[in-house]
């Protein structure tokens, strides 16, 4: 059932806004950890930016055409990098053993210069980013059932 009301279509639109400003917030801000801060990614964090990098793009597009079925496209993207930033954070708060940690052999997210506000490390953040769009993505999904 497809709603046409255009305050839910506004409503609409502005989580769908909300998304993509999410991702895109969460993009620059790897890359600045990357890039500017010259701090490398763990293997973890390369694949969360897999499903990241073209969240930006796919909610971007669905914006600027007011696409209220893109969540098919992009829940998948959310949903997948939200269970490996689980899993991240499985290994790093030690409930998951340090024996099977796929990163080892390359730069590790467990040092304290990996975390951010005050403590906050980043593989949580993740966690909480994905969390984020895909609560923003279900909430479109129900509005429009599309």
């Amino acid at each position: 059932m497809q709603t046409t009301h255009p305050q839910a279509q506004s409503q609409g639109w502005a989580l769908l806004l909300w998304a993509w400003l999410i991702a895109l917030v969460s993009t620059i801000a790897v890359l600045f950890v990357g890039e500017v801060m010259g701090q490398e990614p763990c293997v973890l964090c390369w694949f969360q930016r897999a499903f990241m990098f073209p969240l930006v793009l796919v909610l971007g597009v669905a914006c600027c055409v007011s696409d209220m079925g893109a969540w098919r496209y992009a829940l998948p993207l959310a949903v997948t990098g939200w269970l490996i930033a689980l899993y991240h954070n499985l290994l790093y708060f030690g409930l998951i053993p340090e024996s099977i940690k796929p990163c080892g052999a390359g730069p590790s997210c467990s040092g304290d210069d990996m975390t951010i506000l005050g403590g906050v490390p980043l593989p949580l953040l993740s966690l909480g980013v994905f969390s984020l769009l895909i609560i923003l993505l279900v909430l479109i999904r129900r509005r429009f059932n599309q």
